[in-house]
């Protein structure tokens, strides 16, 4: 292995991670990968003065040509766009696992749906990897000025969604257990109980399978459960695993993985579920726990 290949596999997953926050796919982010290797390959890294900094830039540049692509096709995409659920080894320590946890759940990367592709970037390198202003305008190819502005306004933008409730990994992972539990007993009020009166489920499906769109209230979202575990009866498994950093219930129908459902809480009670049951971003995760 060469020198510059070693540098650069040094650095590989850290441009992963900045790519599948831009994106929320993984092949999409792997591509990003690949076509920085590409580059880097092409270029002189002696020449360099940073060689860090130029992979992170041209990482972030091409996401964000890529998602300029992606949210042109994201606007003729079936039903709701969510994120694709990916497994992720957990970081080392209690603190590293909550900002973890924070900044690549379903949850954050959908609300991060709703900003322009620069302002995501910005957002992204500002206030989850934690880079100087100087950095980010560099990357950007704008002044220090532009980037503080995109920041702000990427804030107040995500300000604006649902408030974000910072609830213990305890606490929410016994919300899970519990709301697992009630469903694989087909316990309608033990599932209505664990809900918010105005808990929303929101579903992607791609198109490929059927899914609600949106459904809101604790009662409807409890009866929807509750129909599962009465049609499928012990043919309907779930697993509570980490996916994307956080606690998730993975519903399996006859062995094949159905959902993954992502899950917000107040710490007392479910206030909104992100299902996916797009077939396609599932494969992976079907991969390792089917069977």
């Amino acid at each position: 292995m060469t020198d510059s290949t070693s540098l650069f596999n040094r650095h590989r997953a850290r441009l992963h991670a900045i790519a599948y926050r831009m994106l929320g796919a993984v092949a999409e982010a792997e591509d990003v990968v690949q076509d920085t290797w590409l580059r880097w390959h092409e270029a002189d890294p002696a020449a360099l003065d940073n060689p860090e900094a130029w992979l992170v830039t041209v990482a972030t540049r091409l996401s964000i040509d890529r998602l300029r692509a992606a949210k042109a096709q994201r606007e003729s995409y079936v039903g709701i766009w969510l994120p694709e659920p990916v497994l992720m080894p957990a970081p080392a320590t209690p603190e590293e696992i909550r900002e973890f946890a924070d900044d690549v759940s379903v949850a954050f990367l959908f609300m991060l749906e709703r900003l322009s592709p620069e302002a995501r970037a910005a957002f992204l390198m500002r206030e989850v990897f934690d880079e100087d202003y100087e950095d980010v305008a560099r990357t950007l190819g704008k002044t220090e000025a532009a980037c503080r502005q995109l920041v702000r306004r990427a804030k107040q933008q995500l300000r604006q969604e649902t408030p974000r409730h910072a609830v213990p990994r305890e606490t929410h992972h016994r919300l899970m257990e519990g709301f697992a539990d009630a469903m694989r007993r087909g316990d309608f009020h033990g599932l209505h109980a664990l809900l918010n009166d105005n808990a929303e489920l929101i579903g992607d499906g791609g198109g490929k399978v059927p899914s609600f769109a949106s459904l809101v209230g604790g009662k409807r979202l409890a009866q929807l459960f509750y129909a599962g575990k009465r049609r499928y009866g012990d043919d309907l498994r779930v697993e509570v695993a980490l996916v994307n950093g956080q606690w998730t219930l993975l519903r399996f129908i006859e062995g094949k993985l159905e959902s993954v459902q992502s899950y917000e809480t107040d710490g007392e009670r479910i206030v909104r579920v992100l299902v996916q049951r797009n077939p396609d971003k599932l494969a992976r995760v079907a991969a390792r726990f089917e069977g």
